[in-house]
């Protein structure tokens, strides 16, 4: 397996710092956020998009560092009634073609989430079967928004020879594994998961059991962590809190080992490896009571650890 960087954890450096502190920390790929919920910070989508000099001279700066590109990342909501709907899928679509230009076959994305019905104005995510309505929503969200888009979408990126690594995460249409694999059932193959832990984690979830459910469905990988915190013994995991301050919620995103301990990292690593998966997992920090560099430098030995320990029953 090989340890890569999502970008976006190094927001504060320049493009060829974040480059030179991922080859330093001896990593293998980078990850770069396109925009959505990425500000975006090491990349000018616009200027990659029209200038083969500009994504020569990028190719050029990773090769330099023995770096390549592990997926775009252009996560963002697609499926959103408003203007940023429209935005996110024009976002989603250039993406395809900026990877077909980068040589790059994977893109990380969420899937989005629709209004519940046809006169909403901001999108709703179903987590139970009441009140009655709720179920009569969520088909609508399914039937008229979430299969209409990845039906053409996917088919858009099966056209380019691209993988569709969707991330399982809340306030999603696909956030868990059962909703995963109806859109999976819905558009085919070329939609798999990017697997992050972190989100599972918060949801009650195990990931082991989770990435042996969705076995070779897994196409890239997210190394993150969540901590459960005392308050969910009172409050349970649902804590719409802002992410700062870290004190007072139910849970954190954290660096690796900082919330499930290194065995169970460990863990994790082994099942991927039994359901098939050597390849990347690409670091992304939203540890918030660490400074990034800290955070980012403790993932990596953590994951580190583990790669050395597997390598060793080999």
């Amino acid at each position: 397996m090989k340890i890569g960087l999502n970008t976006d954890g190094f927001a504060a450096l320049s493009l060829e710092a974040c480059l030179d502190r991922a080859a330093e920390l001896g990593f293998a790929c980078v990850e770069f956020g396109l925009g959505g919920w990425s500000s975006a910070p090491h990349l000018d989508f616009a200027e990659l998009l029209a200038s083969g000099a500009a994504r020569d001279r990028l190719l050029g700066m990773l090769r330099d560092r023995n770096l390549e590109i592990s997926a775009l990342n252009c996560s963002g909501n697609p499926l959103h009634p408003g203007e940023s709907g429209a935005k996110d899928t024009d976002l989603a679509h250039d993406t395809l073609e900026l990877a077909v230009l980068l040589g790059v076959r994977r893109i990380v994305m969420m899937s989005g989430l629709p209004a519940g019905g046809p006169g909403d104005a901001f999108p709703n995510w179903i987590t139970s079967s009441w009140p009655p309505e709720a179920m009569a929503m969520l088909e609508w969200q399914w039937c008229e928004r979430v299969i209409p888009f990845w039906e053409d979408y996917a088919a858009a990126a099966e056209k380019k020879g691209l993988r569709l690594c969707v991330e399982q995460h809340g306030r999603q249409a696909v956030y868990n594994v059962e909703s995963f694999f109806r859109l999976r059932d819905a558009v085919g193959p070329t939609v798999g998961v990017n697997f992050d832990p972190s989100h599972l984690i918060w949801m009650g979830g195990d990931p082991v059991s989770a990435i042996r459910a969705l076995g070779d469905c897994i196409y890239h990988v997210h190394g993150k962590d969540t901590r459960i915190e005392p308050r969910a013994r009172i409050d349970g995991l649902l804590d719409p809190k802002h992410v700062l301050p870290v004190r007072g919620r139910s849970w954190n995103f954290v660096s690796l080992g900082h919330g499930t301990p290194v065995r169970g990292w460990l863990e994790i690593l082994t099942a991927l490896r039994e359901v098939g998966y050597d390849d990347v997992i690409s670091i992304e920090n939203e540890d918030y009571a660490l400074d990034a560099d800290r955070a980012v430098a403790t993932s990596a030995a953590t994951l580190r650890f583990c790669i050395e320990q597997l390598s060793g029953e080999r």
